[in-house]
């Protein structure tokens, strides 16, 4: 999603949740509308929709999102939450990356990732009560109406981090929610990243095209 004061902003389609490639949606047209028309969208129940949303929620940030500070290589996350050996980490959202980091350092892991048909809901849940230290929650969860039911299972000692490029660098959207960390990206290179979009590319095809930023609560 691009503005007409050059910010630009990705959000994740959430298409593998609600199967909207399947020809049955009839198709809407959201080149040139109001960004204050496609915001409203955020409210809606479809994971389209507020996909539409959260793009440009991302695209009117884009400013705020690059003068924030960098962690390319995750150094902060892991030293924040003291993410090392024998660490419990919760993951909603398969980050393949970060699961073959954990698996080296000898984290010990659980993961549920509707998409993938991976975990088991119930015992995942019970986990943040008191077995993770950690809570990675993908920003897809905005997407798809989860991330505040994955929240209300959490325990007082969790640490929460929302993670991934969908992420919307505006903390106090989160002002209400047990969130300590955003971690998301900010496109630094507009032209290359739509063309990587135009042609179907994801986020490993998008990465040379972004930074990695991040906000962490006092």
């Amino acid at each position: 999603m691009t503005t007409s004061d050059d910010g630009i902003g990705i959000a994740a389609t959430g298409m593998a949740l609600n199967g909207s490639c399947n020809g049955n949606v009839d198709i809407v047209d959201f080149e040139g509308c109001a960004a204050s028309d496609l915001l409203q969208l955020i409210m809606e129940a479809f994971p389209m929709a507020r996909t539409m949303a959260l793009a440009p929620i991302n695209a009117l940030n884009h400013g705020q999102a690059l003068s924030m500070p960098e962690d390319p290589g995750n150094a902060v996350l892991l030293d924040r939450f003291g993410i090392r050996s024998g660490a419990h980490v919760a993951m909603v959202g398969y980050f393949p990356p970060l699961v073959r980091l954990f698996e080296e350092m000898g984290v010990h892991l659980s993961v549920i990732d509707d998409a993938k048909g991976m975990g088991n809901k119930n015992a995942f849940y019970g986990q943040l009560g008191g077995w993770a230290d950690v809570l990675l929650i993908t920003a897809t969860s905005i997407i798809d109406n989860s991330a505040e039911t994955i929240l209300c299972h959490a325990g007082p000692a969790l640490k929460t981090v929302l993670l991934g490029p969908s992420t919307p660098m505006v903390p106090k959207a989160f002002a209400g929610l047990p969130i300590d960390m955003l971690a998301g990206s900010a496109v630094t290179e507009p032209r290359q990243a739509l063309k990587i979009i135009r042609h179907g590319g994801g986020t490993r095809a998008l990465k040379p095209f972004m930074c990695k930023v991040y906000w962490l609560a006092a």
